[in-house]
């Protein structure tokens, strides 16, 4: 196959997906008119862009030891299907067109674009290996996406939705670690932060993350959605909560990207709670 397909696959459009949140807080504040809609999607493709650079970056970084990962190794850049080269030349591209165009759509969203790739800069060059700091760092970034969708169309969010947005992407991110301590074991070579972590630390921060996330979620329904019916929504996300916490148990946490697609339980949950919550709020206004 072209080196064009490998690269794109290096890229990673699948995990673009991680972005929708960027849509959450327009597709929350007001309905969607066409210009609302152009904006959120225009930033949904930058932050997307700004992933992948990073994501180029990342495997050019870890390339000997993604070598050594049983799946990873299967990566374009690891595989030698992407030369190195191109591979740079492709990030620099990504980055700096997406960081560039991101401050002419709106000042704020390349504000939180730049946030996110300094963020991003440092967590490949260290704080990755820095246990309970890389969890934040992955979380910072879900808010930072959040606070993007908001700063394009220019709505307000709340703070409960931020505090909903951060804790979610933590307990994602525990749940992550948890799944390649399982996997891979604290001697796994391609991810030394594995080596500061345990099973029972984790869980205790499963358990303390799970209760404020849940928490956080009934009281942002009850004081920071347009109405208190929002409460109805709870029961999905619980079940989602708790749904993917069996299946990080079963080691299949450490890519949330693909339990989302290929989970039926999962993606069905999303699916009802979307519908659930939209029905809520048109029939509130």
């Amino acid at each position: 196959m072209s080196i064009v397909y490998h690269l794109l696959r290096a890229m990673r459009p699948h995990q673009w997906i991680k972005n929708v949140v960027v849509l959450a807080a327009p597709l929350f504040a007001r309905p969607l008119d066409p210009r609302t809609l152009l904006l959120a999607t225009l930033a949904f493709l930058l932050f997307s862009f700004t992933a992948s650079g990073f994501y180029l970056v990342n495997d050019i970084m870890d390339v000997w030891a993604d070598r050594q990962h049983p799946v990873k190794c299967q990566r374009p850049i690891a595989a030698g299907k992407v030369p190195i080269p191109v591979a740079k030349i492709a990030a620099v591209i990504c980055l700096a067109s997406s960081l560039s165009f991101s401050f002419t759509v709106a000042p704020l969203l390349g504000t939180a674009v730049s946030i996110y790739a300094v963020v991003q800069v440092g967590y490949n060059l260290r704080l990755k290996h820095e246990p309970i700091v890389d969890i934040m760092c992955i979380a910072v970034g879900f808010v930072l996406r959040y606070l993007a969708g908001a700063a394009a169309t220019a709505v307000p969010v709340s703070s409960w939705s931020i505090l909903c947005v951060g804790l979610l992407a933590l307990y994602l991110a525990i749940e992550k670690r948890k799944a390649e301590l399982k996997s891979l074991g604290k001697s796994g070579k391609t991810r030394k932060v594995l080596q500061h972590y345990s099973l029972p630390w984790l869980l205790r921060m499963e358990s303390v993350v799970t209760s404020s996330t849940l928490m956080a979620y009934t009281l942002w329904t009850i004081e920071g959605a347009k109405t208190s019916w929002m409460l109805a929504t709870t029961p999905f996300v619980a079940y989602g909560i708790f749904k993917y916490q069996a299946l990080s148990e079963q080691g299949e946490g450490e890519a949330p990207d693909k339990i989302l697609l290929s989970n039926p339980q999962i993606w069905v949950t999303v699916v009802l709670w979307a519908l659930t919550s939209i029905v809520i709020l048109k029939l509130s206004t």
